[in-house]
Parts: C-alpha cells; structure tokens; sequence
C-alpha cells in the first residue's frame, strides 16, 4: 500500500507535478472545446464524423496519467515492508500438562488434541529451525532441548505424561533458559538467533512464580510469547469422583502475551488449534523487511499503459 511505502529517492517525486500539469492542462483542453460547439453549433463535418465517446477518452486519459504516476514512483526507487524467510531461530514449545488437559471438551481430550496439533506445527517450522519442548505442570522441564532434529522433538510429545497443578510462570522462565541451550550458528557464532515462546495452556497459575512478571522478563530479553487459550469455558474432569470444573483462563494468557510483545490466541477445538499453529509458524518463519519494489510500480505502468493504448486505438478506430 502507498502510504506505508519509503522512497530511496524522494526527492524525484516532484515529477508528480508533470503529472498534475498534464491533467489541468486535459481539463482546460476539454473545457475550451466543449465551449466553442455550444457557441457555433453542430456543424457538417460533426455529422459526418461519428462523435467520440466520452468515457472511452476520460479512461484513455485517465490510464496514461496514472501510467506516469507508476513511471515516477518507480524512478523514485519505492521501499515496502515485505515478509523475508528466516534463515534461522530458535522456537519453544511449551505445552501445559497438568491434569486439567484430561477433560474432553475438546475430542477426543485437550492432551491428545494438543499432542497431534504440536506436532504438525513442528512439521511446520522451517528444517532449519531449533526447536525445543518444556512441559509443565507443578514445575517445568526441559523434554527436548533445541534442535532441528525435529523427529526427536514429536517423540518427546508422544512421551508426554499428565501431572498436577500448574506453574505457567515457571514455563515462561525455563523457556527463556532453554533459548540459552540453542546451538550457535556456525558462520555466525556471536549472533544469536531469534527466539520465540509458543505456550499452550488451559489453566490458572497456582503455584511458582508469577506469570505476568515471566512475560516481561521475555519482552526484556527480546522473546515473545504467542499464548493460546486451550479448551472450552464448560471443560471439566473428575478427580476422585467429584466432577471438577476447568475453564480456561483467557485473562492470563492475554497478559502473558500483552507484557511479552506477543499475542493471545483462542482454541477450542484440534481444528482451531491447528488454525492457531497455522497463523503463527507463518508469523515465526519470517521476517519484515524493507525492500525495494521498483519493479512492481513499472508493471502497474505498463498495465495501464495497455490500457491506455487500448482505448486510443478504440477512439481511432472511429475514424474512418
């Protein structure tokens, strides 16, 4: 779009004026000729001539001049901000297992569900990518340190096992510890690569440290936490026999990933959550640049140049 567009040469976008002029002077051109047929009236040589069509020339018109546009804004060499592949990163996946994840509002249970889903995001992340898991619950811990062995990645969440409580806060830290673990780039080795936390969750913080205070600390260190709010409001599982609801707590999640710079994401069922892991592998596997795209600006000049062309050789083909 336009206005999100720099210029390399700014200044050589005063040639617009050419264009303006151009434009005035077609308006008092066609002014002027109009006045002298009302003045002297329609005379034989307009009766033998077939009258033009008025739209056909305002469209010819219309397309050359904004031909010249496209032809200036090229030569003013325009910059937009485009979506580059990463050549690298270093991706965490941090999936709640607490006991919570039985319920089976989601099929066939939120833990399957979010098993297959992370691990067809894993099949996602591009080959070059380390990616690492933590699992969560009453602490958290390392199951696969970062790699781009992405195989050995999906084993570990097939291994998974449900365990009490959750300590969300706790997630976030041992994620941002496990970023430290990522292998450095050889021809780059004092350039860390980007890092992101994607964490999967569908409870409240009840023990370890605060979450809000973890999402800051990623912010600080640069991460950002893409939190998806797993599961439905009337989620629930019993323990020892007595049914014991389990909600999500969307307000967590959405502080976790305001404080992180990131973003809070909503799932309630595998197909909303492969949605989820759809949008960000996007958002992780590339980055926004400025380049130039003089090249796009001439197409649009020589579309409209045909256009134009085309219109002239109708109007001609008037004339017999």
């Amino acid at each position: 779009m336009i206005p999100m567009l720099e210029f390399m040469h700014p200044g050589r976008l005063w040639l617009l004026l050419l264009v303006a002029a151009v434009l005035v002077f077609y308006l008092i051109v066609g002014s002027r000729l109009q006045t002298g047929t009302r003045r002297r009236g329609k005379t034989r040589l307009d009766l033998v001539i077939p009258k033009d069509s008025a739209l056909k020339r305002h469209i010819s018109v219309g397309a050359s001049l904004l031909a010249m546009a496209s032809l200036v804004l090229a030569y003013a060499q325009p910059q937009d901000i485009t979506q580059v592949p990463r050549e690298r990163a270093t991706v965490v996946v941090a999936i709640d297992i607490s006991r919570s994840m039985r319920a089976e509002d989601v099929s066939p249970s939120r833990i399957e569900a979010a098993q297959t889903a992370a691990k067809e995001f894993v099949d996602m992340v591009p080959a070059s990518f380390n990616i690492a898991l933590v699992t969560f619950s009453g602490t958290a811990q390392i199951a696969a340190a970062p790699t781009t062995d992405h195989t050995a990645v999906k084993s570990a969440i097939d291994a998974i096992e449900l365990e009490p409580a959750t300590a969300i806060g706790e997630a976030i830290y041992t994620s941002l510890d496990t970023l430290q673990l990522a292998p450095p780039d050889p021809d780059h080795p004092d350039d860390p690569a980007p890092g992101a936390i994607v964490l999967l969750s569908d409870g409240y913080t009840n023990i370890g440290r605060d979450s809000a205070d973890a999402a800051t600390e990623a912010k600080e260190q640069n991460v950002p936490i893409y939190a998806i709010a797993y599961g439905t409001a009337g989620g629930y599982v019993y323990e020892e026999g007595v049914r014991v609801p389990v909600p999500v707590n969307h307000a967590e999640l959405s502080q976790i990933a305001k404080n992180s710079g990131g973003k809070k994401y909503s799932a309630e069922s595998i197909g909303d959550l492969r949605g989820v892991y759809q949008t960000i592998a996007s958002s992780i596997g590339y980055d926004e640049e400025l380049v130039e795209v003089t090249d796009r600006f001439a197409m649009y000049a020589l579309l409209l140049s045909v256009l134009a062309g085309a219109g002239v050789i109708s109007l001609a083909a008037r004339w017999p």
